[in-house]
């Protein structure tokens, strides 16, 4: 029986990420055992003796060699057990799940910003070299390249809560006089207009637009830049000059012909963007006190809590390989000239 092409792709893709797991669970292992400080002294309290840090220790398997707590991490990981963070007492996988989507709606809110504003800046820039809108597109390039997110995010939060008192305040996803919606995506903006909760998608979406802003100005600089360079390369082919010459209208050439092949490394940037953007999530979550798995994994680190680390960088590792192979799969759509065949 012979697999339709996309789905041996999709297996292709799958087989190639396998080896990079294996290497990011050894090496995340590795290296937690290798950060300072001990979670069984943190347990324990400042007041514990050694004894007491000492059967913590073994309670938590750290008095056994690491070959033998790495097959034990195997053994768990093959049964879906992350373990049980310290710092919460709750299953690492549970938090997980429970913290992952409020990361994932702030940077998909914040990229469908970036690419609101990036491309069409881009394109514009590229159209009219050395005109205002292209020396806007190159400043608004420099800013974004430049700026701290954290910086950002505290001007925002000074601006438009502490001075104009248009946003509310930068702590968390909702106001404390509204319950979470019924979990459904675990989006609240989504969740909430299910459940038909006006007033509460309105909160969620005010307290999600100034962090969603702040990593939005982050991420559209690469956007932008990369869409103002694949569209000058493209305007410039023989092929455009081609449709021009047959007649085309400026539209068909630009849209039809043009923005379709700058498309395809614009879709690689989305990539790589997306992966910078949940590593910038870390500070945007700390300032607006936003619950998502950035702040875990920091809380995490602080305290030496391995399951914690070892779980939320395997979280990402999964996502990531899902994120390229959504890419793999959306450049066969946007180019036919990929053949799917081996």
């Amino acid at each position: 029986m012979t697999l339709p092409p996309k789905v041996r792709l999709v297996g292709r893709r799958l087989l190639q990420a396998a080896p990079a797991l294996a290497g990011i669970i050894i090496i995340t292992f590795v290296l937690t055992r290798a950060l300072p400080g001990d979670p069984a002294v943190y347990f324990a309290g400042p007041a514990a003796d050694e004894a007491s840090i000492a059967e913590i220790r073994k309670q938590l398997g750290l008095d056994r060699s690491l070959p033998v707590q790495f097959v034990s991490y195997l053994r768990d990981l093959a049964t879906g057990n992350l373990g049980t963070s310290i710092s919460t007492g709750q299953p690492v996988l549970t938090e997980i799940v429970t913290r992952l989507p409020a990361s994932l709606e702030l940077t998909l809110t914040a990229l469908l910003l970036a690419i609101a504003v990036a491309v069409p800046l881009g394109v514009l820039a590229a159209t009219r070299p050395d005109s205002w809108v292209d020396h806007l597109c190159r400043f608004v390039v420099t800013a974004g390249v430049s700026l701290p997110t954290f910086f950002t995010g505290l001007a925002l939060v000074y601006l438009f809560y502490y001075l104009l008192g248009w946003a509310p305040p930068p702590m968390g996803r909702l106001d404390i006089l509204f319950l979470p919606p019924d979990r459904v995506t675990g989006f609240y903006t989504i969740d909430s207009l299910l459940a038909g909760d006006i007033s509460a998608f309105g909160s969620a979406l005010a307290h999600l637009a100034l962090p969603a802003v702040t990593l939005a100005l982050f991420t559209l600089a690469p956007i932008a830049r990369m869409t103002r360079a694949a569209m000058l390369q493209v305007l410039g082919s023989d092929f455009i000059r081609t449709a021009r010459a047959a007649g085309l209208s400026r539209r068909t050439v630009l849209f039809g012909y043009a923005l379709r092949n700058a498309m395809l490394p614009v879709i690689t940037t989305l990539g790589m963007v997306f992966s910078f953007a949940l590593g910038a999530n870390v500070l945007v979550e700390k300032v607006f006190a936003w619950p998502g798995i950035g702040s875990y994994a920091i809380e995490a680190l602080v305290v030496s809590d391995y399951a914690a680390v070892q779980g939320f960088v395997l979280a990402m590792a999964l996502l990531f390989v899902a994120l390229n192979l959504l890419i793999d799969v959306i450049y066969t759509l946007v180019d036919p000239r990929l053949q799917l065949e081996e």
